[in-house]
C-alpha cells in the first residue's frame, strides 16, 4: 500500500522588529531633520523590537550629560544610554546638533548624512556594539556603512577626498 504525503513547505516569514520612537527637539540649530527621517534611520538599524528616545541637544546639555557619565567635559556628537538589551531594546539617545554640525561641514559631508549615520551609531552601541576594541570597531564600522548605504547614503567612513 502506498501512502501519499504531502509535505507542505512553509516559509516563515521574517518579522520586521517593532519601534516604538519619541524624537526630542531641544536643539535651536535650523535644519534638523524630521521625526519621520530619524525613525527611518531607526527602523533600518534595529535588529530586535526597540522602544528609543531620542533626544537632539546643543552643547550645553550634551556637555553636561558627557561630564556626568563618562567624566568628560566637552559636548560629543552622539551618548547612548542603554536601559535594556534583551529580548527588546530600552535606550535613550542623545544627539549635540551643533556638533554634528561642526562635524559635518570638517568631513564635507551633508548635514542629514551625517545624522542618518549618528542615529544608526546610537541605536547600533543600544544593541550592545561598541568600538574601543579595533576588531569590534571594524564590527561596527562595516554594519554602519551597510545600513547607510542601504538607504542611500555614501559609506560614513570613505575619505572625502
Amino acid at each position: 500500500m502506498t501512502r501519499n504525503i504531502k509535505i507542505l513547505k512553509i516559509e516563515i516569514m521574517s518579522k520586521q522588529p517593532i519601534l516604538s520612537m519619541d524624537v526630542q527637539f531641544a536643539s535651536k540649530l535650523a535644519g534638523l531633520p524630521t521625526v519621520s527621517q530619524f525613525k527611518r534611520w531607526a527602523r533600518n538599524t534595529i535588529r530586535v523590537d526597540s522602544e528609543i528616545t531620542l533626544r537632539i541637544v546643543d552643547e550645553v546639555e550634551a556637555r553636561a550629560l558627557n561630564n556626568v557619565y563618562r567624566q568628560k567635559d566637552y559636548a560629543t556628537n552622539v551618548l547612548t544610554f542603554p536601559l535594556a538589551e534583551e529580548p527588546f531594546i530600552i535606550a535613550d539617545i542623545v544627539i549635540c546638533a551643533p556638533v554634528v554640525a561642526k562635524e559635518a561641514k570638517e568631513q564635507d559631508k551633508t548635514l542629514e548624512a551625517h545624522f542618518a549615520h549618528l542615529t544608526a551609531h546610537g541605536i547600533l552601541h543600544a544593541h550592545g556594539y561598541d568600538h574601543e576594541v579595533e576588531e569590534q570597531a571594524e564590527l561596527m564600522e562595516s554594519i554602519e556603512t551597510q545600513i547607510l548605504t542601504k538607504l542611500g547614503y555614501a559609506d560614513p567612513y570613505a575619505d572625502s577626498e
